[in-house]
């Protein structure tokens, strides 16, 4: 098969598309013909040595949707021929990936192999960060930081689906705020003194919910600006600084600090993503959801997807085509 495989740590000209074995699944996975992938920014960092931590080489690639073509002795949830998306072992920007049944879930016949290969990371992380970690409420306000990304935007709709009264996103340039406006957000707002706007919005009251995935000083004045009861869910540290939170901040507001990673929740407890699974896929073939592809590439050109989304400059979801 043809795949892409990082040989060392570096910029996107490292990903070379080689020719290389079909790999080999285990009694509890499935070998899937992967028909499109996405390209997340944890692909990003994999491929220049800021996450990665396996042997190398390696196939980069966090999720993908396919077709199954062979299972393993001891699955019983599917069957060759059935579509599905799912989060591979063994990297995904290949024509045959591997993945566990646990974290395989069939996709409806009313979603075409695109929208589907769009939502696994975004949708999922994005819906479980709502409805599990932060426990939306109706009608409770929500601050979204990095609102014009992939998971950002689609949370911006989530809050909207599950009842949220006011969505506020920040963006870190004015070109990006139509992009939120798009997805749904009530306000959308620069970083630069962003606390005193969000009181400014709210009436002095804060926000119910925050969902930062930038951490640093964006983290710390989150908390200037979370209401009483409210639930601050740190997912990730892009600025590459680290927020700090005194205990004086918490208990006499009941504030919380809730902290939420997909990949050790696919790694550690697989089977809560069932519901969240089901979940999405239900908004996206209702409709309700629109997780928006900016761009299509062949799996060759996977180095110019990197420097697409490296650039900030892509808008939506870019996905690589397989087969």
């Amino acid at each position: 098969m043809r795949g892409i495989v990082v040989n060392k740590f570096g910029g996107p000209e490292v990903l070379e598309h080689v020719e290389m074995e079909i790999p080999k699944i285990k009694e509890n996975e499935v070998l899937i013909e992967v028909v499109h992938t996405s390209v997340n920014y944890a692909d990003i960092k994999n491929r220049s040595g800021r996450k990665w931590k396996g042997s190398m080489p390696f196939v980069p690639g966090l999720d993908a949707a396919g077709k199954v073509v062979k299972v393993g002795g001891r699955v019983e949830q599917f069957k060759p021929g059935d579509r599905v998306i799912c989060f591979p072992r063994l990297g995904s920007y290949a024509e045959y990936a591997v993945a566990n049944e646990k974290l395989t879930f069939p996709i409806p016949e009313q979603l075409d192999f695109t929208s589907a290969a769009a939502c696994p990371t975004v949708g999922f992380l994005g819906y479980h960060l709502l409805k599990w970690i932060a426990r939306i409420n109706e009608g409770e306000t929500v601050l979204i930081h990095a609102a014009a990304g992939g998971v950002g935007s689609t949370a911006v709709q989530l809050a909207k689906i599950m009842g949220a009264g006011t969505v506020i996103g920040t963006v870190s340039r004015e070109e990006k705020q139509q992009v939120v406006k798009d997805a749904g957000a009530d306000h959308v707002i620069g970083y630069e003194h962003f606390a005193d706007r969000v009181k400014e919005i709210t009436e002095g009251k804060g926000v119910d919910i925050v969902l930062d995935s930038v951490s640093g000083r964006i983290f710390e004045e989150s908390l200037d600006c979370l209401s009483h009861f409210g639930r601050l869910v740190h997912f990730g540290n892009s600025s590459g600084s680290t927020g700090i939170v005194e205990a004086k901040q918490l208990h006499a507001s009941c504030r919380s600090v809730l902290g939420f990673s997909l990949g050790t929740t696919r790694k550690e407890r697989p089977e809560i993503l069932q519901e969240t699974a089901a979940g999405v896929l239900h908004y996206l073939t209702t409709g309700q959801l629109n997780i928006k592809v900016g761009k299509k590439l062949p799996l060759r050109n996977a180095s110019e997807a990197h420097q697409l989304l490296e650039s900030r400059k892509s808008v939506g979801k870019i996905i690589l085509e397989i087969n």
